[in-house]
């Protein structure tokens, strides 16, 4: 390889990681979505820290969650993410509210993460890694890197363990503070830890997929599919047409 080469395969690599980073950033929300997950747990605990009043908490923590909503479609923007804090407050608010203990605010999460953390493992065990599920649209490819793109299977598979074994390690943290914590304990730890497990799982899930195979755009391809379809059959029409036929006769 000549120097000459060089700058062409970084600039190569450069775009392949440029890709990724978009694709995650949109797949996971970049940093208004993680405001928008750690802002109504934070408020509910800052709150409660101050007053122990779960009613107010919840309320004020349901508050600044439909706030972001309103905000999200007030800028005609993607409202998931915004909308997953919402039922998860929704349901850490009615979850408290019926036992009457604040901490049962965190639970609903809790075992969200819990499940979230299974479903990257069986998924990957099952040899439909769960972050290829969520990615693949994202980056056009779909499922073709099940069968086609066995070096990206593996990324996948690689970067569904990372979440997995992270959420896990992340609960066998929080539920032992969830029985032997008070609220405001559990509650601060839970905000702490909203944040740099889910950047490390995005960082390692960037490193996996940097080095993968490039994704094959199906969408491209049916495209070009559809294109070639189209060709062909006009070039049927024009060949059948009589105008057709007598330049045939003509020749």
């Amino acid at each position: 390889m000549t120097s000459l080469d060089k700058p062409t395969d970084n600039t190569s690599a450069d775009d392949a990681r440029a890709v990724t980073e978009a694709a995650l950033f949109e797949a996971f929300g970049g940093v208004r979505g993680m405001v928008e997950t750690v802002l109504p747990g934070l408020l509910f605990v800052t709150i409660f820290t101050i007053n122990k009043d779960l009613h107010w908490s919840a309320i004020a923590a349901l508050a600044v969650s439909l706030v972001l909503v309103v905000v999200r479609l007030a800028m005609k923007d993607t409202v998931k993410h915004a909308f997953s804090g919402v039922f998860g407050v929704v349901f850490g608010v009615v979850f408290a509210m019926f036992t009457g203990n604040a901490k049962d605010f965190y639970l609903p999460g809790m075992l969200y993460t819990l499940g979230l953390a299974l479903a990257y493992i069986v998924t990957t065990l099952a040899g439909v890694p769960l972050i290829g599920l969520i990615l693949g649209p994202v980056f056009k490819e779909n499922l073709s890197w099940r069968k086609r793109n066995p070096g990206r299977k593996k990324a996948y598979a690689k970067a569904s363990w990372a979440w997995g074994l992270i959420l896990l390690a992340k609960c066998a943290v929080l539920f032992p503070l969830y029985w032997w914590a008070d609220t405001t304990q559990l509650g601060w730890v839970l905000v702490a830890l909203k944040i740099p497990p889910f950047l490390l799982a995005v960082w390692l899930t960037w490193v996996f997929l940097a080095k993968a195979p490039a994704p094959i755009d199906v969408f491209a391809e049916m495209e070009a599919a559809e294109a070639a379809e189209a060709a062909a059959g006009a070039e049927e029409d024009e060949q059948a047409s009589p105008a057709g036929g007598r330049h045939r006769r003509d020749g």
